[in-house]
Parts: C-alpha cells; structure tokens; sequence
C-alpha cells in the first residue's frame, strides 16, 4: 500500500522541481496554495516558489491572504508604487498588530514583498501583481479607513461612517464586549453599517480618486457589515459563524476577480482547514463549508486547483492561549496511522503528490488523520486533536510533504546571523 502513490509523486528540492505542478496547473484561474500551521518556514517558503512561478510563467494578477484587508491593502500600494515609497517592507509589515502578528510580520514575507515590489517596478501600471487580504476581522481598523478616505471625498458618506464609528464606540474596540452586550439584533449597529454599505454601493462609480478607491472604499464598508454580523454572532448558536467567514473571504475574491477583468487569475494564501475541500473531510458532518469548496464549486473544478501543505515533525512558531506570547515550539512525530505517518515511513524525503482520477483506488482516497495546528497549540495534546479526517486525493489537487520542517521566523525574534534568512534563491 505505502508504495501506491509513487508514480504520481516526485522528489522537492528546487524550483524545477514544481515542474508537474506547472503542468497540472496549466490555464487554471485560481490556485489555493494551503498550510499546516500558521507558523511553518517550509510552508512559506514553498508558497513563495510556486507563487513566483505562476506570475513569471503564467501572469497570475493578485495574491489574496489570509490577513486583514486594510493591512494588507498597505501592502498593495507599497508594491505598486502607489504609497509609502520612503517605508521599508519591515515597517510595514510591523503595523500588522492582529494577534497572530506573525503569520505576515515575519522575514519570509519580507523577502516576498520586497521580490513584489522590484518585480512590479518593471511592468506597466495596470499590469502590476496586487497583494489583498480576505479576512472578515477588521471591523475598527475598516471603519476607519471608511472615516478617513470619505472626510475627503464624499462628506454624506462620511456623516453615516461617523454613526457607525459612534455606534461601537462604547465597546472599546472590543468584539468581545460587542457580542456580549447584544440580546437581539434591534440593539445592535447593524442599521449604521447596512446604511453606509447602501450609500457607498450607491456612490461607488464617483469613487475615481485612484484605480482602486472604489474597490477599497467598498470592501471596508462590506467588511463593516460582515465583521459586525460575525461578531454579533460570535457568543450565540444558531449562526455558524466558520461559514459566514469562509462566505465572507470567498465573496471578497469574487469581487478582486472582478476588480482584475474576465480573465483574472488569483493566487491565494491560506490554511490547509481554509483552501482543502471541506466536503472530503469530516468539517461536513457539522455543516461546515470552506473557501476551497466554494471556489472549486463555483469556478469549477477545471479551473481550480487546491494544494495542500503537510509534515512529519519539526518545530513551529504558536502560542499556548489566544493572544499569548509567541513561542518557538516543538512538533512531535505524526500520529500513527496519518497521512503524514504513512508518508514519512515509505520516504524521509521531501515531495510533491500530484492527483488525478486515475488515483481513486489508492490509500490517499481512504479517510485519515491529517494534522492541522493552529496559531493555539499544545504539542503534548497531540493524540486527543489537531488531526482532521481526510480524504487525501480528493480534498486537493496537489499536496506537498515536508519531512522535517522549522520554525517561521517573526519579525520582532531578530534572524540568525542578524540578516534575513536567505530562504528564498530563485533559479531554475
């Protein structure tokens, strides 16, 4: 059995080595690239070849992350050329102030941005590669940029942005005590942001200040309407609040793609629960959907392709509790019996699995643990979780194993040798 997968697998150690993965992309539009964690140099690292590739090779548009838009629209305009040209990468990136920081404030997507950056220096304007976040989380930092941009555009609007900012203010930017203080929805701020969502739909064409004032001045106000649903619902039990943010991300793409013309093609950065198809995982049973259901079900399976991301042991950057210190932790050897388990006893060595329909019949078709650790994790709770039970070749297209793998490298822990890693040579 653990030898039935080799003639769709093969070695990974350089970048000519994702060569059948270019061919199984081909002219496919949307490529979700996964993770294991959160806090994996590997996963990063890797991530950052295929991406290359796919904008050197195949001029992918866009890459969206699993971040907060407004943070990471700052990252758009600084690879563009449009803002903040006398900052650096690093002090960007260090406005990224969201517990967990360092899934973006690390040194491996400083070496990403500032590749974008000289990357776009090159190519004409309307051709540069944008950078998006598709979280639903940044409720006060959207309502701010909405204030900041509309004082000087569009006072109307502006005065509804003042109301909505007005109406959450009493909760000190806490979601927490937002969702608490609700019993019903008539005493939410849901009528505030609804109506400066319709006045920006409304007004959006006149919104030409920049090529993507509009896009940005009408995703904020999306996220207004969305976050304070998310968190009104955060404390109850008949919203399922996994799904309206997977919704949430999947109508965020939706509306780059359409930003980006007919023909876009996006690239996307999330976790392996995000982008892996929850319908061959056991996320079905409690009804939960993700992105990369959504996606495939919507653009096709054709014009999608889904890779996951895994290991066998190593260490990774997590924290013990919501919003603890950050630590660099160890990852013990895979559960017996899981995929990553079976992987790591037919070869130590690092690879790519490519799937197709000729592998229906194989061992990755049966329902096994797959590992998934969080930004909270506790290594010597391994046995009781942090596995989801998959169907390997059917919730992706392509996955990548990792043997051995290390810690990311967040910004604040200063890199080895007091330089960036060089995690990122880039030959064929």
């Amino acid at each position: 059995m653990l030898n039935d997968y080799k003639e769709i697998a093969s070695g990974l150690k350089g970048f000519q080595d994702l060569d059948p993965l270019m061919l199984r992309i081909d002219n496919a539009h949307h490529v979700l690239l996964g993770e294991a964690s959160h806090g994996t140099h590997e996963y990063y690292v890797w991530r950052t070849r295929i991406t290359k590739r796919l904008l050197l090779e195949k001029k992918f548009n866009f890459i969206a992350v699993e971040g907060d838009w407004p943070d990471c629209y700052r990252i758009n305009r600084f690879i563009k050329g449009y803002a903040d040209q006398d900052k650096t990468a690093v002090e960007l990136l260090k406005a990224f102030d969201r517990w967990p920081t360092w899934m973006w404030a690390n040194w491996e997507i400083v070496a990403l941005i500032d590749w974008l950056k000289e990357y776009n220096s090159s190519l004409p304007a309307n051709e540069r590669v944008g950078f998006y976040g598709l979280d639903v989380y940044s409720l006060w930092e959207s309502l701010e940029a909405l204030m900041d941009y509309l004082s000087k555009h569009d006072p109307k609007a502006a005065e509804l942005a003042e109301e909505a900012i007005q109406c959450f203010e009493p909760y000190g930017e806490d979601e927490h005590r937002y969702a608490k203080s609700l019993h019903s929805i008539s005493n939410s701020c849901y009528e505030a942001v609804i109506s400066l969502l319709q006045e920006i739909r409304k007004k959006a064409p006149i919104y030409d200040h920049d090529p993507e004032a509009a896009l940005n001045t009408e995703q904020n106000a999306e996220i207004a309407v969305n976050a304070e649903r998310y968190y009104r619902n955060m404390m109850g039990f008949n919203v399922n609040t996994w799904n309206l943010r997977d919704t949430h991300m999947v109508d965020t793409l939706n509306r780059i793609l359409k930003f980006y013309g007919n023909e876009a093609k996006a690239i996307v950065w999330e976790h392996n629960t995000h982008i892996g198809d929850a319908r061959y995982t056991d996320m079905k049973d409690s009804g939960d959907i993700n992105v990369g259901q959504l996606v495939r079900q919507q653009k096709g399976k054709k014009d999608t392709v889904l890779v996951g991301f895994g290991s066998y042991e190593g260490t990774v950057i997590a924290g013990k509790n919501w919003g603890a210190a950050i630590e660099r932790m160890y990852v013990p050897a895979a559960r017996p019996g899981s995929i990553e388990e079976i992987l790591h006893e037919e070869s130590d060595e690092d690879r790519l699995l490519i799937f197709d329909s000729s592998n229906e019949s194989e061992w990755y078709n049966e329902m096994l643990p797959h590992r998934a650790i969080g930004v909270v994790y506790h290594p010597a709770f391994e046995k009781y979780g942090n596995y989801v039970p998959t169907k390997l070749n059917s919730r992706y297209d392509a996955f990548i194993y990792i043997d051995q793998t290390k810690a990311l490298h967040p910004l604040h822990i200063h890199p080895d040798g007091h330089k960036v890693p060089e995690t990122f040579p880039f030959e064929y």
